[in-house]
């Protein structure tokens, strides 16, 4: 087999093209976990602008306060990886973040991390005239009441310096069996279903 396609313009390619393309994509998409994992690192090497802590610590924080909630491995994956899009994407980072994860973990996991920006505004938006209560227009949405909890639980909270945070070390595991998984699989998506965030002795 060639060690490349044969075409310059994709609508000239073959199907031995494509067949060689599929086989030569699998040892990349198997490091996805590994280019997240070093965008994390990149995340922890300066302060988010003007907090107190990093990036880095903010997803660790959140996703330390998701797992002590009793959450399940597709939220504390979703809480480690919610502001992963920052780095590319400051403007709809939200959006961004929600697509990185959107093939590997349940449907309402990607949705919260989708919307989590609009809910979060509920904090702050007022001081800069804007409208906090923005997130009421998905009030009628399954998946609201989750994203209302995500953001008050583990994510507005999640700026304190002096908090237990567990490393990142900790949070690799779970990553990595998220990111091991047939990207899209029905059973892992389970559109349309909604979970609980946290277990029921923490509610």
């Amino acid at each position: 087999m060639s060690e490349t396609v044969s075409f310059t313009q994709m609508k000239h390619g073959t199907a031995e093209d494509y067949a060689l393309l599929e086989e030569r994509e699998k040892p990349y998409l198997a490091l996805t976990a590994d280019r997240i994992l070093d965008e994390l690192h990149r995340q922890g090497q300066s302060t988010l602008e003007g907090y107190r802590i990093t990036r880095l610590t903010h997803g660790l924080q959140a996703a330390t306060r998701a797992e002590r909630d009793g959450a399940d491995l597709d939220w504390v994956v979703g809480a480690l990886l919610h502001d992963i899009g920052d780095g590319l994407a400051p403007q709809n980072h939200d959006r961004f973040s929600a697509e990185v994860i959107r093939p590997f973990v349940r449907w309402d996991v990607a949705w919260v991390v989708e919307h989590h920006g609009i809910f979060q505004m509920l904090y702050y938006a007022h001081h800069y005239g804007w409208d906090r209560n923005a997130r009421d227009r998905f009030r009628d949405h399954p998946c609201f009441e989750s994203c209302a909890a995500f953001c008050e639980r583990w994510d507005q909270s999640s700026f304190d310096p002096d908090y237990d945070t567990l490393p990142l070390a900790h949070f690799e595991p779970m990553l990595r069996t998220v990111f091991a998984r047939k990207a899209y699989d029905p059973s892992v998506i389970r559109e349309g279903e909604v979970t609980a965030l946290v277990s029921a002795d923490k509610v």
